[in-house]
């Protein structure tokens, strides 16, 4: 291996740093990851509980207290059901949707709870199983701020929920009195500790997952920055060795080839004064120029030909163009996304990676239709190659093809899936991310 070659290695330095960074972006997500389920399930929980409470109260009223008590749906089942009406807008408009937009303020929110309560204990008068309706009024304390306003909510919500479940109000007892007031001044006690603990916490935690959310943009930045590095400095040694292979064709190859013309020229020139046979020598006059031709198309391209007319879209649909041409069998060329220019390394990657794919197709999958799909999603070109062919076992697909287009993806800072079953066609999923060139397209060496 060249030195220049070995430029095209990656740095050791680059290789450290996206390692440290995947372990850090671990570590973060394995400590903190409990923490953010813990507030998504209590998000979560706040927005649907008071439309699950509802639904289940007003499912058995309707299914068994309603028919239970011999009464008729009319009048109380239609005051109940109007009350259930009611509740709905309430809930959505009061509740819901400010969670949703993260409009609630402390305002809105005593005065949609105060509603809230007032419309579970009309229904409470008509039947206590809206007693589970009521317990949303201790949910939706947990959002009242600041936090001694969400523990006088759930003040208010036990002393109307126990007020109601107790008979007070209609028969108020000492003893009645007495208890009514222990239990409430229990369960304000309980969860109103609650809130008090997730109000000192909750910001901690809110600001703690906008700094990892940040923290993993940071990581995949550094990861795309890395990708960019590996490419870039893998085509700086590619370059550097077709530069050093140019300059070795010219001053040899080349200046050898253009000798022997002018050495045939001019034994061309004395075959004729003498009146020989020129058939050997113009032979090979033809035979060196067309040497000289083709050593000149390598110094000038090593890349190839297709992508020397066009850019990688049209390539790739000439090629898949001729090949069901030559092959007999329909494939199609589809492009998305908005077309970017990209490094050349890439497009030479890319457009190989689709021939050997197609090649294969040809030789092994007895395939009647084949797509190739081109994709560009800004930060990443996506390549698929799709065969409804025979396809092959996990395991089967092992050989130097395969190998060799791993190998040239992963030279580019890509990644290549290839899903295939038996009966089930093949596909070669292909991702790299899309750097563009870094100085004009052309930048192979021209004859000098």
């Amino acid at each position: 291996m060249t030195r220049n070659a070995r430029a095209g290695e990656p740095p050791t330095f680059a290789t450290h740093e996206c390692a440290v960074a995947e372990e850090a972006e671990i570590a973060n997500r394995s400590r903190l990851a409990w923490k953010e389920e813990q507030l998504r399930v209590w998000d979560l929980l706040q927005l649907f509980t008071p439309w699950l409470l509802l639904t289940i109260s007003t499912a058995i009223y309707f299914s068994w207290v309603l028919p239970a008590s011999g009464e008729h749906f009319l009048p109380e089942g239609a005051s109940v059901l109007g009350l259930v009406a009611v509740s709905v807008p309430w809930v959505l408009f009061g509740h819901t949707l400010p969670i949703r937009k993260r409009t609630l303020r402390p305002v809105s929110a005593g005065f949609f709870l105060a509603g809230l309560l007032a419309l579970c204990v009309t229904l409470m008068a008509y039947s206590d199983i809206f007693l589970v309706f009521t317990i949303a009024g201790f949910f939706h304390a947990y959002l009242l701020r600041p936090w001694p306003l969400g523990v006088l909510g759930v003040l208010a919500t036990s002393v109307a929920l126990n007020g109601s479940a107790m008979r007070v109000w209609a028969d108020p007892t000492p003893g009645t009195l007495a208890e009514f007031i222990l239990i409430v001044a229990v369960q304000t006690a309980a969860i109103g500790v609650g809130i008090l603990l997730t109000a000192r916490s909750e910001p901690e935690e809110r600001k703690r997952e906008k700094l990892v959310e940040r923290l993993e943009a940071a990581l995949h930045e550094n990861a795309g920055l890395h990708a960019q590095l590996v490419a870039q400095a893998r085509e700086s040694g590619a370059q550097d060795e077709r530069q050093r292979l140019a300059g070795e064709i010219h001053d040899t190859l080349a200046q050898g080839l253009a000798g022997i013309i002018t050495q045939l020229q001019a034994a061309e020139r004395s075959a004729r004064v003498r009146g020989e046979s020129e058939e050997h020598v113009a032979r090979a006059l033809r035979l060196a120029r067309s040497s000289l031709t083709e050593a000149r198309r390598s110094v000038r391209a090593l890349a190839p030909q297709e992508l020397g007319r066009a850019h990688l879209p049209d390539a790739l649909r000439t090629l898949t163009e001729r090949w069901s041409r030559d092959e007999g069998m329909s494939a199609q060329m589809e492009v998305t996304g908005t077309r970017e220019p990209l490094s050349p390394a890439i497009e030479v990657s890319l457009f190989r990676v689709a021939q050997e794919s197609l090649t294969n197709v040809a030789k092994h999958a007895d395939a009647s239709r084949v797509g190739v799909t081109l994709s560009y999603t800004g930060t990443e070109v996506l390549l698929d190659v799709r065969d409804d062919g025979r396809g092959f076992a996990k395991g089967v697909g092992t050989g130097f093809g395969l190998t060799s287009m791993r190998q040239r993806i992963r030279g580019v800072g890509g990644h290549i899936e290839v899903q295939s079953a038996p009966g089930e066609g093949t596909s070669v999923s292909v991702r790299v991310p899309a750097i563009a060139p870094g100085g004009p397209r052309a930048q192979g060496e021209t004859d000098r």
